[in-house]
């Protein structure tokens, strides 16, 4: 047994009195009439820039406009022509060290806090966290207004849940990464990217 398990195992056996799980009946999660509008506003609040696109092509468009400095464009989405990596076939984790901005696809959108849900459909997942900028781009029409609602999509097919099966992780990211933890002073990329760009598509 690993000493993680063993541990685990010791805390379980040191419980003296355990409780019946309370029922989630009577809650009654956030709605919204516009999803769509409450996601984008949501997203925005998060630190996200939102751009709206008519299809998938006009990605690289956004990318060059936004992030007109990129060299380095890590992303495996056959749209995005102007990648330079592709997560799927480096060598490992360590090759897309210096990435400008990283390109990969979010499934849907959660109207309550403007996260996005991103399973593993790429070979080296670092590409959502190493990246200096992410881009994610998002069907439009996939928003649901709340977490218990996005807790029950990540289990169907259409979306992602044969990718989470088979890599065995997905993430939930609502904008940039930034902690306040040291000093109380704003710091943007602490732990991932330093800027996050949504593209919602139709």
């Amino acid at each position: 047994m690993s000493t993680q398990k063993e541990f685990i195992e010791r805390c379980r056996r040191a419980i003296s009195k355990r409780y019946d799980r309370p029922s989630s009946e009577g809650l009654h999660p956030l709605t919204f009439t516009d999803t769509l509008e409450k996601f984008m506003s949501q997203a925005e609040l998060a630190g996200c820039k939102v751009v709206e696109i008519a299809d998938r092509s006009m990605a690289d468009d956004v990318i060059s406009t936004v992030y007109p400095d990129a060299k380095v464009i890590a992303s495996n989405l056959p749209e995005v022509k102007s990648a330079t990596l592709n997560p799927d076939t480096v060598e490992d984790a360590a090759a897309l060290n210096h990435t400008d901005v990283g390109v990969v696809e979010a499934r849907f959108g959660v109207a309550e806090n403007g996260s996005v849900w991103i399973p593993q459909a790429v070979k080296e997942r670092d590409v959502c966290f190493i990246s200096e900028n992410l881009v994610a781009v998002l069907p439009k029409k996939e928003i649901v207004n709340n977490m218990h609602e996005a807790y029950k999509r990540i289990t169907l097919p259409e979306y992602g849940a044969e990718e989470f099966r088979s890599y065995g992780y997905g993430v939930f990211i609502a904008g940039p990464s930034k902690t306040a933890d040291i000093a109380q002073v704003l710091v943007n990329g602490a732990q991932a990217a330093r800027s996050m760009t949504l593209l919602l598509v139709g």
